[in-house]
């Protein structure tokens, strides 16, 4: 293996509305996904939202060899079920129907719309899923092979979701305003989540031990920055990450309560007894393209590191103390306990994974271009960190902002409990171009990105084409009217006039590719016709 891993990428964003700041974040989430799926429907008279296939789902299972009881799990562990439009203080049918001009809390949604028309939960024809995920709207990237890919239609996800707050703007629902970020600062964290296929025959545990150091220090090069300390926000300090302080446990299958630093959620969406999907919740919700691609390009060659057994072998006396500690020291020179006695800063981690995926890729001749971009982005910006962090403010996230905020409050003798430095720290993930801190940033030149908005806009239309993901968004685009259900690993037809649904397992991540149907969508088949030949090339 290398730098090149199939990977997914989850973004769950803040959402509020300025006039309605106790709006519940539900609905107002129903609205994002509700208003894109209408906007898809206007550009296409054949486009629909495909409903979620649940039939697959397995969220309890745990990697370590059990399955969680149904009645002790976390509601929001319960991901195998289409969300409920009438849960209790969520909304009814009769306060979606209000006026939509209404300012009343919770009133509106679409003048006229039933409950039951509201989409919640799509796919994509860029192979994506958009969907409420309880409070929050989330975007679940289509699966990628390389690390910049990766990036690229991640940030397509953010195009997605400023297009539909436009739209749902447009359609009456009033001013949504939407943020990639990972805390409210309330109390409240949502995630950022990775997903990277691994082979199922890679012992857990040697997950575990590999990757815990790793999580714990790589924050230093893909944290997205915070202004506050700890779950309750009590103290107005600076730290790297957003999520560090809700962190709780080392090992577990929770994501929302007592979140752990290694989930164990054994949910493949792939080949069960080929393959497990690493499900990753410690990551921060990064706007920067470098953080992102660092964050996927150094995880995936630590993962081909453990599949090599050549990991570094350490062992954090405390791991979530020692997350939480290498957080809230922008200087980066904590250093914190391992077994043996030894203590090491971040940044000297970091170096030692690093160092061993150049021994790694040099014993097996790995010089492909995605491999050598990563090797060579991580070592710089090493060196770069252990000089001064400041210098890295034009590629890291964490750093740009903590320079812009350094910047505002020195200028303006402030300290970081003034208000207006909240505002600065949310304004920072503020998803409009023209409003963002981050993207006025990078309109200046002041943050290097990867791609341009004409590449971004091109992932919002369509799929990557090396993975399954391309036959998912294409079946979408083609044959819209005929896909009733989909998910990661099926696709189900309905046909005129046929007895029964067709579905098509794509258990298999590199198959259903460009190279293997593109030329079933270039031929413009006629839907039964498609099927047939989809079929006999299954």
């Amino acid at each position: 293996m290398s730098a090149r891993r199939l990977v997914g990428l989850e973004t769950e964003y803040g959402v509020i509305r300025p006039q309605m700041p106790k709006a519940n974040a539900t609905v107002l989430s129903a609205q994002i996904v509700d208003a894109y799926a209408q906007l898809v429907a206007e550009q296409s008279s054949t486009a629909t939202a495909a409903r979620w296939d649940y039939a697959d789902e397995t969220p309890l299972l745990d990697a370590r060899g059990f399955e969680m009881q149904r009645s002790k799990a976390h509601p929001s562990q319960l991901t195998d079920a289409e969300p409920e439009l009438e849960e209790p203080g969520i909304w009814t049918a009769e306060s979606i129907a209000l006026d939509g001009n209404d300012a009343r809390v919770g009133s509106t949604l679409y003048q006229e719309k039933d409950s039951t028309d509201v989409v919640m939960n799509m796919v994509l024809g860029n192979g994506a899923r958009l969907y409420v995920d309880h409070a929050h709207p989330e975007y679940s990237s289509p699966e990628s092979l390389t690390p910049r890919d990766a990036v690229l239609w991640d940030q397509a996800g953010d195009e997605v979701m400023r297009r539909a707050a436009q739209t749902a703007q447009r359609m009456g629902s009033g001013e949504l305003l939407l943020y990639k970020n990972n805390t409210d600062n309330k109390s409240v964290s949502y995630g950022a989540h990775e997903n990277y296929l691994v082979p199922r025959s890679i012992e857990f545990s040697s997950i575990v031990s590999g990757m815990t150091p790793f999580f714990v220090s790589r924050q230093i090069f893909c944290g997205a920055g915070r202004v506050g300390r700890g779950m309750l926000n009590e103290r107005a300090e600076f730290q790297i990450s957003q999520r560090a302080d809700f962190f709780e446990a080392e090992v577990g299958l929770e994501t929302t309560i007592n979140r752990p630093i290694i989930n164990t959620r054994d949910e493949p969406h792939a080949n069960w007894d080929k393959y497990r999907r690493l499900h990753v919740i410690i990551g921060d919700a990064n706007l920067g393209q470098i953080s992102t691609l660092l964050r996927v390009g150094t995880t995936n060659l630590v993962l081909s590191l453990i599949e090599a057994n050549m990991a570094p072998a350490l062992e954090l006396v405390e791991p979530v103390l020692a997350l939480q500690q290498i957080s809230h020291d922008p200087s980066l020179t904590t250093r914190v306990k391992f077994r043996g006695g030894i203590e090491l800063s971040a940044i000297e981690i970091q170096r030692l994974y690093l160092e061993a995926s150049e021994k790694y890729c040099a014993q097996r001749g790995i010089d492909d271009p995605d491999t050598t971009e990563i090797l060579t982005r991580w070592a710089q910006i090493l060196d770069v960190l252990e000089r001064d962090p400041l210098e890295a403010a034009d590629q890291i996230d964490w750093i740009a902002k903590y320079k812009l905020i350094s910047g505002f409050t020195e200028r303006h003798q402030l300290t970081l409990a003034d208000p207006r430095v909240a505002m600065m720290d949310l304004q920072w993930a503020d998803l409009r171009t023209d409003k963002g801190l981050y993207y006025r940033l990078a309109a200046r030149g002041a943050i290097k990105t990867l791609f341009s908005q004409e590449e971004i806009n091109q992932a919002v239309a369509t799929p990557p084409g090396d993975t399954r993901a391309y036959l998912r968004g294409m079946a979408l685009q083609r044959y819209a009217p005929y896909v009733v259900a989909a998910n990661w690993d099926a696709l189900s037809f309905a046909v005129p006039g046929a007895r029964q649904i067709s579905r098509f397992h794509m258990s298999e991540p590199l198959e259903g590719t460009r190279q293997s149907v593109g030329d079933l969508f270039d031929a413009n088949m006629e839907i039964s016709e498609f099927i047939d030949e989809l079929a006999r090339r299954k």
